[in-house]
């Protein structure tokens, strides 16, 4: 099946948000961020609206025709400013929890290249729609507008996510960062016109595992 991947609409920039945190919700990190289980769905829905409508003002968001999968993406041109009233918006989104996200960011802006480049922020697929290409074709996507701007991209993920990221000519960074509470993120990168031939090796060694596209 072919999936039709299109940018999408500043209304639709909740639902996005929504899938995000669907995609993220049963994944460790999302259990550190936020311990409160009966709180975490809406948390990191509301944290991740923030950081999409950021994303509507300095990179871009691609989803698919049915929105079971979106890219969240910056273009990092130049170094870019925070959310509006960003530690204003994240209180009120996290509450007693907004010390574990900013220490979330901190982990990522110590990881971020100097140099210009595009970041991928979130791959996000909706679990009920999970190992059905849409995760996959939203990678050829971007890798396609990647090589036509011919920037280098990086990325922060799970150990799970690095097969569908290797496959699109992501490759492991040395240093697995490891935030407070245990949980290992795994920085990649690529270059321009990259392919996935040298990512063989992580594919195969996470071949076992079930990806998570986050």
């Amino acid at each position: 099946m072919t999936h039709r991947i299109r940018a999408a609409r500043w209304v639709e920039k909740d639902h996005v948000a929504a899938v995000i945190a669907e995609a993220f919700q049963p994944t460790p990190i999302a259990a550190w961020l936020v311990p409160d289980e009966e709180q975490r769905g809406r948390v990191l829905t509301d944290v991740a609206a923030i950081w999409v409508e950021h994303a509507m003002f300095y990179g871009d968001v691609h989803v698919t025709s049915d929105i079971a999968a979106a890219t969240v993406c910056f273009h990092r041109y130049r170094p870019l400013p925070p959310p509006a009233s960003y530690t204003t918006r994240l209180a009120t989104a996290a509450g007693p929890h907004a010390d574990n996200f900013l220490a979330l960011d901190d982990v990522i802006a110590s990881r971020q290249p100097t140099e210009a480049h595009y970041q991928l922020a979130y791959l996000a697929v909706r679990p009920t729609h999970q190992r059905s290409g849409r995760g996959r074709a939203l990678m050829v996507h971007l890798r396609s507008r990647l090589d036509l701007i011919e920037l280098p991209s990086w990325t922060l993920t799970l150990p799970t996510g690095e097969p569908l990221l290797g496959q699109a000519g992501y490759e492991a960074d040395e240093a697995i960062v490891r935030p407070t509470g245990g949980v290992t993120m795994q920085p990649m990168s690529r270059r321009p016109g990259q392919r996935g031939d040298t990512a063989t090796a992580a594919i195969r060694l996470a071949s076992s595992r079930q990806t998570l596209q986050v």
